[in-house]
């Protein structure tokens, strides 16, 4: 497949290095020189220095035999030009990143698709999603959710006092063959379970399951749940706010943010809400608003090292759950060694986004796991596949990679060894990057 990305920012240059690990043909654009010239170093990739609504310079990349233009640039009406003029020179499908929910609006999204917009990127609002979804579901350290809830992704860390501590997971399938550990991060690295594998202390592990099971899982890992009510937010960006929309009117919520003119724009926009000005980073400030009161605390400045410190702080004054945006990927592996709560990378959640349209229409999700290298994704069955040749047991399917989940109309369950995937089929499939190519040969 032939990408072209255009912007070398965050977004952008981590898709580039995903995409780079397959066998595509990439082109990045940007008009920063020596950006471009420190990422093709590390990368094997095409760049090219060009503006992103250009005629000449998009010519350059050989956008008319593109199969998939991506505009990542941080200005939306730069990728929303540059994607209008991708699909007049030729590439198949475009998608654009884009900073305003407005055109998120269905009669918008079509207007803009008219025009050769096909797809909208917005990860504010995707990361907002995120940690609402983190904060209204305690216990796990990520969530993922399949066709509607159907089937549930649940990120637990394993502690002392869980009752599969030291067992393998062949007798975790004995004593629940409704959940199915898919993947574990120990100690920074990721590994495919397989049966004879002991559980072990400090592990995150990632169960596949039904909604009714949900809290069978809490209960195996020791996980005690509570009610969420009172929350802090520390710093008042976008992604703050696309949080506060998404956690609705049923929490009292307390932000701090440092400048004043978006302490006033808070305010406004959510009269339910508590703005303080503030450094946030204050122990005294934390101190007088009560923070050892708040059921969640969400730190979303744009600095790393305040959000990880901060939430470390937290946990110290007995905040039960913490959320903290990481945006320096370096830094991932540091703040899930500080055990500080659920970590939140708007990049790496909009790149997996992206990530699915190169994967083929087979594909109706893909996500990163947080803090780990395993992907997941939920493939659609082919007519006529191999994967709907024989039961999962005598399919020969590859280490690196499991089948955790099925969901066949309005039913869902979890994969056996005799189960036969039913073309139509959704399959939720966790895999490690060596084995997403060889994915193909099972669902085409």
């Amino acid at each position: 497949m032939k990408v072209v990305i255009v912007g070398a920012g965050e977004v952008g240059t981590h898709l580039a290095k995903m995409l780079s690990k397959e066998d595509h043909d990439i082109v990045l654009m940007d008009d920063d020189t020596e950006r471009l010239n420190k990422l093709s170093n590390q990368v094997d990739l095409l760049t090219i220095t060009g503006y992103a609504n250009s005629f000449n310079d998009l010519k350059e990349t050989g956008i008319a035999k593109a199969d998939l233009f991506i505009a990542v640039t941080p200005y939306e009406e730069r990728n929303i030009v540059a994607c209008i003029l991708a699909k007049d020179m030729g590439a198949q499908r475009t998608v654009a990143r884009i900073n305003n929910g407005e055109y998120l609006l269905e009669k918008n999204k079509e207007k803009l698709k008219s025009l050769g917009v096909d797809e909208l990127i917005f990860p504010e609002s995707l990361a907002g999603k995120e940690i609402a979804s983190s904060v209204k579901q305690v216990g796990t350290r990520q969530l993922i959710e399949f066709s509607g809830g159907k089937l549930i992704l649940m990120g637990i860390k394993i502690r002392e006092n869980a009752p599969i501590l030291n067992k393998t997971f062949e007798e975790l399938s004995y004593i629940e063959s409704e959940i199915r550990a898919v993947a574990i991060n120990r100690a920074s690295e990721t590994l495919i379970p397989h049966g004879r594998d002991y559980i072990k202390s400090g592990d995150i592990i990632f169960f596949i399951t039904t909604r009714a099971y949900q809290n069978k899982v809490f209960e195996l890992t020791g996980k005690e749940i509570f009610p969420v009510r009172n929350i802090m937010i520390l710093g008042g960006s976008r992604i703050a706010q696309k949080t506060i929309d998404r956690l609705g009117d049923h929490y009292n919520i307390k932000i701090i943010e440092w400048d004043k003119n978006r302490c006033q724009q808070i305010a406004d926009r959510f009269e339910n809400v508590l703005v303080i000005q503030g450094d946030g980073r204050n122990l005294d400030l934390l101190k007088e608003e009560r923070i050892e009161r708040m059921d969640a605390f969400i730190a979303v400045t744009g600095n790393s090292e305040t959000n990880i410190l901060s939430c470390h702080m937290a946990k110290k004054m007995g905040v039960k759950r913490t959320v903290a945006e990481v945006e320096n990927i370096d830094f991932m592996g540091i703040a899930e060694s500080m055990d500080i709560g659920s970590l939140i990378n708007k990049k790496l959640i909009a790149a997996s986004y992206i990530y699915k349209y190169t994967l083929g229409a087979e594909v109706a999700q893909a996500k990163c796991l947080t803090a780990s290298e395993a992907e997941v994704f939920e493939f659609i069955a082919k007519e006529d596949s191999k994967i709907t040749q024989q039961p999962l047991k005598e399919l020969s399917f590859p280490e690196d990679a499991t089948i955790g989940g099925i969901i066949r109309g309005s039913m869902s369950f979890v994969a056996k060894g005799d189960t036969v995937i039913q073309p139509g089929d959704k399959v939720v499939v966790f895999v490690l990057p060596s084995a997403i190519r060889k994915l193909d040969k099972y669902f085409k």
